[in-house]
């Protein structure tokens, strides 16, 4: 059962903090996609995404002790919950995103993979009972819309691995975002969030030894080094103690909805740091995925959404 004084406080504003945390949010993912590619040029994706996942496990801990955060989980069903959360929302992600990477560009695996907020309302609307109305279902026709445009120009020769890899990012990420609103974890949502990482470490660090044997940084120069370091620490930790704690608090399409201008905010930090030019088609695809977000981020919204 809702708390109405909580609904109320939303309706009149009182979302600020969710919003504030979107934005921030948003600029850290969209700079942390030039980063992943620039440290996959020099350091294989499974031990690439071990470092990152170390880093973001280990910082997200420590947020964790010092706001003294309960680290406490409760019960097994808690453990099952996380484990399966982690697996689709960081595992599914971090790995799918590298591999599609490595077979297209960055900007068009940015993009693709914020399917995701489509993915999020299809499967919320039977799951969650949240039905896409109002601004939310403007805000995902314009996603749709946008993708639509990126995607169509790429299909008339077949779909590329790449870009198939890349939805399936999409498709992973809006499925653990439902199933957490689903799940109701008893933990502190910080704390989850950890154990998510921690988890998924464990996850990809055995990948690694299976399809890459260890570890391999013989060949990484410092700006590879810095970015893994970035990607890890602020891309992993930071980022995820925002969404999560994000999450919690507001609606899974929302908060879908609320991370579009991410990959809008990585192809411009694509275009100054690799140098990859986009297409007008490009061009219109980001700015339709844009206006999306700025529905849901707008101020007066939340009581639409």
């Amino acid at each position: 059962m809702k708390n109405p004084g909580i609904s109320n406080r939303l309706a009149a504003g009182g979302d600020a903090g969710p919003k504030l945390m979107l934005v921030v949010l948003s600029l850290i993912w969209g700079c942390t996609w030039p980063a992943m590619k620039i440290a996959l040029g020099e350091i294989p994706p499974f031990g690439m995404r071990t470092i990152t996942a170390g880093l973001g496990a280990t910082t997200l801990y420590l947020l964790c002790l010092i706001q003294r955060r309960p680290l406490k989980v409760r019960n097994f069903k808690a453990w099952g919950h996380i484990a399966i959360a982690s697996v689709l929302n960081i595992v599914g992600f971090t790995v799918l995103s590298s591999l599609a990477q490595l077979a297209t560009t960055t900007s068009r695996v940015a993009i693709l993979s914020y399917t995701m907020p489509i993915w999020a309302a299809l499967l919320a609307w039977p799951v969650l009972g949240e039905r896409p109305i109002g601004v939310k279902a403007v805000a995902l026709f314009l996603c749709a819309a946008g993708l639509a445009v990126l995607v169509y120009p790429l299909t008339k020769t077949g779909l590329p691995l790449g870009v198939m890899l890349a939805i399936a990012t999409g498709a992973s990420w809006g499925a653990g975002t439902v199933y957490l609103k689903w799940a109701r974890i008893e933990a502190d949502p910080m704390a989850a969030a950890a154990w998510q990482l921690i988890v998924a470490f464990g996850v990809i660090f055995a990948c690694m030894l299976i399809f890459e044997g260890g570890i391999e940084l013989a060949r990484a120069h410092a700006d590879a080094l810095f970015a893994v370091a970035f990607t890890g620490i602020v891309g992993n930790g930071v980022a995820y103690a925002l969404w999560f704690t994000v999450v919690g608090r507001v609606p899974a399409t929302t908060a879908s909805l609320g991370v579009l201008s991410s990959p809008v905010i990585g192809i411009v930090s694509s275009v100054a740091i690799l140098g990859e030019v986009p297409t007008g088609t490009d061009i219109l695809g980001f700015t339709l995925i844009f206006a999306a977000s700025a529905c849901v981020l707008l101020p007066g919204t939340a009581g639409r959404v």
